[in-house]
């Protein structure tokens, strides 16, 4: 089967990638709007919700990784010529019934919050944030769930679109119910998590609409997608929890430590996830087009696809990596004048670099493994890597030996490493058995 040039293979990935990257953007900036308005309110305010959002973050990638499965499962069904909008209205039951489970499971981890050994003054808003989230759940789920069955489709203009108008809308919300607009007075952390329920149930009924309105679709019944997604997208669930809670717990550990401390955590995640939504979105197009050349058994297509896609986001991660070498104080200074805040984020600055390079190189090869439907790999590659290695390596540097955030990053990077080397061998494998 004769082969496309190289510039026709990254020329296709960005036909769906590059709107992706728009909405990636749009979809953290939303939470940079978070971050300035909070820190703009006070540092106290920006702990809070640097803590509450660790543990809402961590229950909510429950439902975010099931319903990532919808997009490579349907890819590949379309690879195979069977019909795929009748998988409409059970993404939207499948998304319903995680919202629910994840929503009262937020909700429950309320009363412990006082348990955990946060600051006293820190403990009312980290609550009062989460019990706001639980209610939230459904709006980010459906959201989730049909950008997602779009994608399968290689329909993301409009979509990612939304997210970008939703930056907007986030950020004015967050003003009036942070600091107060006339009769509504100022809500502090419970203002931000307020702002971000209205904003996801936007974006998930605008998507229904759309959807609605650009196909038809009947209702359909069949057990076997929902076993079919179970299957796929649980190894991604638990993998994203993984690295999700990895991250998280860093800001959880530290913030017993200092408010502060979870806050520059928080502030780091946001500077590094803001160049990661390039090769993540670079990987949802990889996990399209690797699931559809799959399905079709083109694999000179899939590897195309794989290497080229591969090459892109590493590519980008270099640059961005020199940015940050670079530049780290004024990147920094974008979101906090805080002089504390900036003295312990500005040396984790230095690991971020070589981090960044890893970073890129996993996610694209998570994306590989998503098209060939192998995602049991990522979860035990991500479980070792966080899990075996990087918490216990940064808990030993940061408070054994006191480096702090440095320590728990410096485990996060041979983590990135480990990572890598774990998926690569497996892809390899796997091309020399199938192909």
């Amino acid at each position: 089967m004769n082969s496309k040039p190289i510039t026709q293979y990254a020329k296709e990935l960005l036909n769906i990638a590059a709107p992706i990257i728009m909405g990636n953007i749009g979809f953290i900036l939303i939470g940079v709007g978070d971050i300035i308005v909070a820190g703009r309110h006070s540092t106290d305010t920006f702990a809070a919700i640097s803590i509450a959002a660790a543990i809402v973050n961590c229950i909510m990638t429950i439902a975010i990784g099931l319903t990532s499965s919808i997009s490579p499962l349907l890819s590949n069904y379309r690879g195979q010529n069977k019909p795929i909008k009748r998988y409409f209205y059970p993404s939207i039951r499948f998304a319903g019934i995680l919202a629910i489970v994840t929503g009262f499971i937020i909700a429950a981890f309320v009363p412990f919050i006082p348990k955990l050994g946060f600051e006293e003054h820190l403990i009312k808003p980290i609550q009062q944030y989460m019990l706001i989230s639980a209610l939230s759940t459904f709006g980010g789920s459906l959201h989730h769930s049909m950008k997602e069955f779009l994608q399968a489709f290689e329909i993301v203009l409009f979509p990612n679109l939304l997210t970008i108008f939703s930056v907007f809308l986030n950020l004015l919300l967050n003003i009036i119910f942070v600091f107060g607009w006339g009769v509504i007075p100022s809500m502090g952390a419970a203002g931000l998590a307020i702002a971000s329920l209205i904003v996801r149930y936007f974006m998930g009924f605008a998507l229904l609409i759309y959807c609605r309105t650009i196909m038809r679709v009947n209702n359909y019944h069949e057990k076997g997608y929902y076993v079919s997604l179970v299957k796929i997208g649980l190894p991604i669930a638990l993998a994203i929890l993984v690295e999700f809670f990895a991250f998280n717990i860093i800001a959880i550990l530290m913030g017993r430590v200092a408010g502060v401390y979870a806050a520059a955590q928080n502030l780091i995640c946001t500077i590094t996830t803001i160049s990661f939504m390039i090769p993540f979105a670079i990987s949802n197009a990889i996990a399209v087009k690797v699931g559809f050349s799959n399905g079709a058994e083109n694999y000179v297509d899939l590897k195309r696809f794989a290497y080229t896609g591969t090459l892109m986001s590493e590519i980008f991660m270099a640059f961005s990596a020199i940015m940050v070498l670079l530049f780290p104080k004024f990147i920094i200074g974008i979101f906090t004048k805080d002089p504390e805040l900036i003295k312990i984020a500005l040396p984790v600055m230095l690991v971020l670099v070589i981090f960044q390079l890893f970073d890129g190189l996993q996610i694209s090869l998570s994306g590989i493994c998503k098209g060939i439907k192998q995602t049991k790999i990522i979860l035990l590659a991500n479980f070792i890597a966080y899990w075996l290695i990087s918490i216990p390596l940064g808990y030993t540097l940061g408070l054994k030996y006191n480096l702090k955030l440095v320590g728990f990053w410096i485990g996060l990077l041979v983590a990135a490493v480990f990572l890598c080397l774990i998926m690569i061998y497996k892809l390899r494998k796997h091309f020399v058995t199938k192909f």
